[in-house]
């Protein structure tokens, strides 16, 4: 009989903020709730008492009192969460004032900064300042385009504790995907880095971000932070708005000041991939994610303000925002910029006393492929907690993380997203870790898996849906007036009811499995497949680095095509194509097994990580990819334009 991989002694449930707020509830509401199970459904039967009880246990401050949790209609979406009330979303995450860390910025060059709780509020309160004097109030938007610096996050502080609204891309997103995104939103100001660095490099952005200033016509200020271009100037940059240095724009010093705002008032725009159109601007109000954030990172994710938190990301994706949330814990944030080469993230959980390392299913998996063996060359004497998301963990993966990293962890595959700047199945400190589950739904989420007809089932496969409204849904897109394209995003597939796209199941523990996307979902013969049922059988044979999966028209029916990126040096054989097929048909069933291996250099991926099926699956069926500039890697999709005649 399978066995956990993970269970938390007594010990140290007791001690983990999960088990204080489930006992808070008992006593508050005079309940028995024994375990999460009973918590998970009790907080999702009363949600309005659940949220309340949020509220209080992290002593969430609203400045003007609500008249109710929650308003809501028969269907979704039409909720409204603590109608009256007001907040600062700002003056949340800084609260603490004292010399505790709250920011350590690592660049790839080792470089290393610090800001104290003290020193960030101290920064935010300069900018500010200045910008207010630069015009920027209620409802404005102010936009980044930087790498992960302690910079981006006194903007976005500055920003939001003006009412303003914050939106960000990373550096190496391409001039079009910067105005397909930004354009939409005509920010008033832009933060953008002169330079950044990868891989060695420093990479000079002045030409990009002239040809990006060109197409934002919207823009009043332009503030450049030098980085990793320290001989930029303010006249090196061409823009019908002023110009400013960061280190000229403001003045540091000072008390912050915070404009509160209605609960559902925007504080984030983000976007969607965009590899099928252009980006969908999804805004976020400032209530709900702060909820969320406090739910997920100081309960199922146990963040205490003695932890340290690091996660790798860009400020293009959303676990940037995320991430930043752990200030309101009053956690120290390690912020790193650059290319995630194995050790020298390994290192920094040693050398910064990391507690929480979240990473990408893909790094731990080439940790693995790599023979990395961390906690034979690694103390990681604080690491209580591996994060992982991006993709679904592979089986394989689990069993590497616990063998060769660290024993006593609990780690966590965790699966929301952009949409809901969150998550619906996550960690949890007081539950057993099963190979290939993701913990848990999330506190709150009436997380279910249905069918086609609409039922929902367990141990059986179908679509990932949330049956009840939730504090982070999005307010609605940015310019999308009558709502139609976000009820078509969201609601139409299930009538009402939010279907998030992932085609899932609700395992025997109560955990949640992830197969893959649903619009990616691979249907040979009427029988569906999702493509991380491939990917985990795949990763098992040694010659193969990764792979993606498509469903190709072929004969009046789909048959599965699999493409590998092989190790250096080794070539896709017929023994090695067979290796591939067994390994597959052994684990899964005959219907997996792919019709044609393809062997390719490259594998497309969305500048957060994720491989593009679609993309693939289009260029395979000559149809256009309309928005290339989504993709880290561009030229990676032109490999897949010169294969017709293997596919025929």
């Amino acid at each position: 009989m399978q066995q956990p991989l993970w269970t938390p002694s007594a010990e140290r449930i007791a001690v983990t903020r999960m088990d204080s707020f489930r006992r808070f509830v008992n006593q508050r509401h005079s309940l028995q709730l024994a375990d999460y199970p009973a918590l998970h459904a009790w907080s999702v039967a009363q949600r309005e008492a659940f949220w309340q009880a949020v509220v209080e246990f992290f002593d969430v401050r609203f400045s003007a009192q609500p008249e109710a949790v929650l308003q809501e209609g028969k269907s979704m979406p039409s909720a409204q969460w603590f109608p009256g009330a007001t907040l600062s979303f700002a003056e949340h995450l800084l609260r603490r004032r004292d010399n505790h860390p709250a920011l350590i910025a690592i660049g790839e060059d080792g470089a290393r900064e610090q800001l104290s709780y003290a020193e960030l509020a101290a920064h935010v309160a300069g900018l500010q300042r200045s910008l207010r004097a630069a015009g920027v109030g209620l409802g404005d938007r102010v936009a980044a385009f930087m790498p992960n610096t302690w910079q981006t996050v006194v903007g976005m502080l500055a920003t939001s504790s003006l009412g303003a609204t914050w939106s960000s891309c990373s550096p190496d997103f391409g001039t079009q995907g910067v105005i397909d995104r930004f354009g939409q939103i005509e920010p008033k100001v832009l933060i953008a880095a002169a330079g950044y660095r990868y891989a060695g490099k420093n990479l000079d952005l002045t030409a990009k971000l002239n040809e990006i200033l060109e197409r934002l016509p919207s823009l009043e200020q332009l503030i450049v932070v030098p980085y990793a271009n320290a001989q930029a100037k303010a006249a090196d940059f061409h823009s019908v708005a002023k110009v400013a240095l960061w280190q000229d724009f403001y003045q540091v010093g000072g008390e912050p000041e915070f404009t509160q705002v209605p609960f559902e008032h925007p504080l984030y725009i983000l976007y969607s991939s965009g590899t099928t159109g252009v980006p969908k601007c999804i805004v976020h109000g400032s209530g709900g994610t702060l909820l969320q954030h406090v739910k997920e990172l100081g309960l199922h994710t146990d963040l205490t303000r003695d932890d340290t938190l690091f996660y790798y990301t860009t400020c293009g994706w959303m676990m940037w925002n995320w991430l930043v949330s752990g200030l309101a814990l009053g956690a120290t944030l390690v912020l790193f910029d650059g290319s995630p080469f194995h050790e020298r993230l390994i290192d920094l959980i040693d050398a910064e006393n990391i507690c929480i390392f979240g990473t990408s299913a893909k790094f731990i998996a080439a940790l693995e492929k790599a023979g990395a063996q961390p906690a034979q060359t690694h103390r990681l004497q604080r690491l209580k907690t591996i994060l992982s998301t991006g993709s679904p963990l592979s089986h394989e993966s689990f069993e590497y993380v616990y063998r060769a990293i660290k024993a006593d962890l609990c780690l966590s595959s965790i699966s929301g997203g952009t949409d809901i700047v969150s998550c619906f199945a996550l960690g949890n400190p007081v539950l057993p870790v099963w190979r290939g589950e993701l913990q848990c739904k999330g506190l709150g989420m009436d997380v279910q898996v249905w069918n086609d007809a609409g039922t929902p089932v367990t141990s059986e496969k179908g679509e990932l849906v949330c049956a009840q409204h939730f504090p982070s849904m999005p307010i609605g897109f940015w310019k999308d007036d009558d709502g139609s394209k976000f009820q078509a995003a969201y609601f139409e597939t299930f009538p009402g009811i939010w279907a998030h796209g992932d085609y899932a199941e609700v395992a025997e523990h109560g955990g949640v499995v992830i197969h893959g996307r649903s619009d990616a979902v691979l249907n040979p013969g009427g029988v569906r497949i999702g493509t991380a049922e491939i990917y985990r059988q795949v990763e098992k044979v040694e010659a193969v680095l990764e792979s993606i999966a498509i469903g190709q028209e072929w004969d009046d029916d789909v048959r599965v095509v699999l493409f590998v990126r092989l190790r250096e040096g080794i070539e896709l054989t017929d023994a090695l194509q067979a290796q591939i097929r067994q390994v597959i048909r052994s684990n899964t069933t005959p219907r997996h097994v792919p019709a044609k291996i393809i062997a390719v250099a490259d594998i497309p991926r969305t500048i957060s990580g994720k491989i593009v099926e679609l993309a693939v699956r289009n260029v395979v069926h000559g149809k256009p990819v309309k928005n290339t500039d989504a993709l880290a890697n561009p030229r990676a999709l032109e490999l897949y334009h010169g294969l017709s005649q293997l596919l025929d």
